[in-house]
């Protein structure tokens, strides 16, 4: 890609990620588009639909949850590392309001352009989770999928105003719940 057009890029992404951080993922291309100062064909040349919009903001923050978790495996007990790891995956969700059910969807679906990296994030999550298993910490009766879909509930507690001042004591709910030893 060229400077100038890796620059509009940039630009398009940096404005679509302000907008969708205040709005949620269903906010306006037209509204994207008029607020990086271009029209809505610019916008569409770099991201051709919603979905490729939504892949190119989040495929980076998934890539790094997955570089967490590998980071975590390493360097944290167990426990310590799925807890973590289910911090920080909750807060992504919270970044973009709406986020979670694109990811579920994209997870069932092969040709969406978010499935390889919810995929492979929900795999890093697995791999964390069955470390747990394999020392006692957590629960074995939990899969990948049971671990994404409490993920979902938790960023769903969030999207909820008048649940939002309950949203840290429920995450340790959840957390006591996976975990053997809490």
């Amino acid at each position: 890609m060229r400077a100038d057009a890796r620059k509009n890029h940039d630009h398009l992404l940096a404005v679509a990620g302000a907008v969708i951080t205040e709005q949620g993922v269903d906010a306006s291309l037209r509204d994207i588009a008029r607020k990086a100062g271009v029209g809505l064909a610019t916008l569409l040349r770099h991201f051709p639909t919603r979905e490729a919009l939504l892949d190119a903001l989040l495929r980076t923050r998934f890539d790094e949850l997955t570089a967490t978790a590998g980071e975590l495996e390493t360097s944290s007990s167990p426990e310590d590392a799925l807890v973590a790891w289910l911090r920080d995956c909750v807060a992504c969700t919270h970044e973009y309001r709406g986020v979670v059910a694109l990811m579920t969807a994209a997870l069932e679906d092969s040709e969406s352009a978010l499935h390889a990296s919810c995929v492979t994030m929900r795999a890093a999550g697995t791999r964390l989770l069955a470390r747990a298993q394999d020392t006692g910490a957590a629960r074995t009766d939990l899969d990948g999928t049971d671990l994404f879909a409490l993920v979902a509930a938790l960023a769903w507690l969030g999207d909820q105003p008048a649940l939002t001042p309950r949203a840290d004591h429920l995450f340790e709910v959840v957390t006591s719940a996976i975990l053997t030893s809490a």
